[in-house]
C-alpha cells in the first residue's frame, strides 16, 4: 500500500519523465494501483474517508503528467456502486483521485442490468480488489420504496418502477421505529444488504470473491458528518428477511 512519502516520490519520478519527453506508456507504468489485496483496498478507503470527514484531505489537482498517464489505461483498486444523489461524491468521500475508483452511480445504488454490466466489466477486466455498495443518509429512492403505495408506484414510469422494485423487498418489513431518522437508516442498510446479496449471486462477482481476489462489502455514508460506516462481516451483511 502506498503512503504519502511514496506518493511524493512518484510525483518526482513523473516530473522527471515529463522533462525528458517520456511517452505516455512510460508514464503509465508508474501509475500503479494503491492497493494489491482486498484488505489493503478496504484500509485505503477507510483512511481516505477518515481524512475526508476530518477535513484533512491529501488529494490535490492532478498534474498534466498524471492526466497523460490516465489516457493510457486505468488500474482502479476499488469499484463503488453508489447513489446518483448529488450530495454523495464518491471520490471525494474516500479522498481518491482519477483512476483509483471505478464509480457506478444510479438512484438507490441498485443492482440492475446496466449497473451489473458495468460491475462485471470492472471485476473481469480491471482487476480491482474491493466491490462496495454504498447507501447514504436520507436516500430518496429508499424512502420512496418504503412509503409509496402500490397505486403511486404504478403511476410512475416503468424505469422508476424498476428501481423501486429492486429496493422494495428489503424495506417492506422495517420495524416501526419511533425515530424516523433511525428508521430511515435501517431501511438504507437493509437495501445495501439486499444489493450485496444480488451481487453475490452473479457468477463473475462470486468467482472473484470465492478466489479471494475481491471483497464484496457494503457501506453507509452519513451526509451530515461525512463519515462512512462499513459492512464487512457475514453478520453485517446478513439479510433480515
Amino acid at each position: 500500500m502506498h503512503n504519502h512519502d511514496e506518493d511524493i516520490q512518484q510525483d518526482l519520478q513523473l516530473a522527471e519523465l515529463a522533462k525528458r519527453g517520456a511517452t505516455m506508456e512510460e508514464i503509465a507504468r508508474l501509475m500503479e494501483p494503491v492497493a494489491r489485496t482486498p484488505e489493503e483496498a478496504i484500509r485505503v478507503l477507510k483512511l481516505g474517508n477518515a481524512r475526508y470527514y476530518s477535513g484533512r484531505t491529501l488529494r490535490q489537482a492532478d498534474s498534466p503528467v498524471e492526466r497523460r498517464a490516465q489516457a493510457v489505461g486505468q488500474t482502479p483498486f476499488a469499484v463503488v456502486l453508489g447513489c446518483s444523489d448529488s450530495r454523495v461524491p464518491t471520490e471525494h468521500v474516500f479522498d481518491q483521485g482519477p483512476g483509483q475508483i471505478f464509480t457506478i452511480r444510479v438512484a438507490g445504488n441498485v443492482v440492475a442490468p446496466a449497473t451489473l454490466g458495468s460491475i462485471e466489466y470492472a471485476v473481469k477486466h480491471l482487476k480491482p480488489h474491493v466491490l462496495v455498495v454504498m447507501g447514504h443518509e436520507g436516500c430518496g429512492a429508499v424512502h420512496a420504496a418504503m412509503t409509496m403505495t402500490e397505486e403511486q408506484i404504478k403511476a410512475e414510469s416503468e424505469y422508476i418502477q424498476l428501481l423501486i422494485s429492486r429496493i422494495g423487498p428489503a424495506v417492506h418489513n422495517i420495524p416501526r421505529i419511533r425515530d424516523s431518522k433511525a428508521r430511515m437508516r435501517e431501511a438504507v442498510l437493509a437495501s445495501v444488504r439486499q444489493q450485496v446479496h444480488y451481487l453475490k449471486q452473479n457468477p463473475v462477482v462470486s468467482d472473484a470473491a470465492d478466489s479471494g481476489r475481491i471483497a464484496v462489502i457494503g457501506a453507509y455514508y452519513e451526509i451530515s458528518s461525512g463519515a462512512v460506516d462499513f459492512l464487512e462481516s457475514e453478520e453485517d451483511l446478513r439479510l433480515d428477511n
